[in-house]
């Protein structure tokens, strides 16, 4: 089972990730993190990536998915993956098609939790003066000034992956603005039609 979660940040993919990885034991592919460790391993790809980060420069949709075709050959990603935070345009989608499909390999389904984005922006407020009121720090995206400005970057960029999956017949939507249980419900409704 090879998934993409789609939505703003904020949306719930993180926790419906982490329920998914327990339930079906894939692993979740978090571009940054596999960069990050990529860069610390050494690897030829990590070391291509780490000059293009020192130099201030943005890494290139050849490097992430490189780094990201090599973390798919793992063992635990034999039996699928979810990839959350990528691919963030239509050029990477078309990248991680192709270099999936060299490895005989194909996306089985994109879920997008599909959010009000002004509601989206109260429930984040609202985390954060939780977070305050329990004597927790806030994170520093739940800040409500960064987080706008995080939502309407991925409403200007990552937005056009959602149509691209839609003519594939790959896209699928769930309600991210229900409860996390009655999201899980409709992630779980949708994986079980996947067969």
């Amino acid at each position: 089972m090879r998934l993409i979660l789609l939505g703003p940040p904020g949306a719930g993919k993180g926790t419906q990730a982490t329920r998914l990885i327990e339930k079906h034991g894939i692993p979740q592919l978090s571009t940054g993190d596999l960069l990050r460790a990529a860069v610390a391993a050494g690897t030829p790809i990590g070391l291509k990536a780490k000059a293009v980060m020192e130099s201030g420069g943005l890494v290139s949709d050849g490097i992430v998915v490189g780094i990201i075709n090599d973390r798919i050959g793992e063992p635990d990603a034999k039996k699928g993956f979810i990839l959350d935070g990528f691919p963030r345009t239509v050029a990477q989608a078309e990248a991680l098609d192709e270099m999936l499909a060299a490895k005989g390999l194909k996306i089985d389904a994109a879920i997008e939790l599909e959010v009000d984005a002004e509601k989206l922006v109260n429930r984040i407020v609202n985390r954060a003066a939780e977070a305050k009121a329990a004597g927790q720090p806030v994170r520093k995206d739940d800040d409500p000034e960064v987080f706008k400005t995080r939502l309407a970057s991925y409403f200007r960029d990552t937005a056009a992956v959602t149509p691209y999956y839609g003519a594939k017949g790959l896209l699928h939507r769930v309600d991210g603005m229900a409860s996390i249980a009655d999201v899980a419900a409709g992630l779980d409704k949708v994986l079980s039609s996947l067969g």
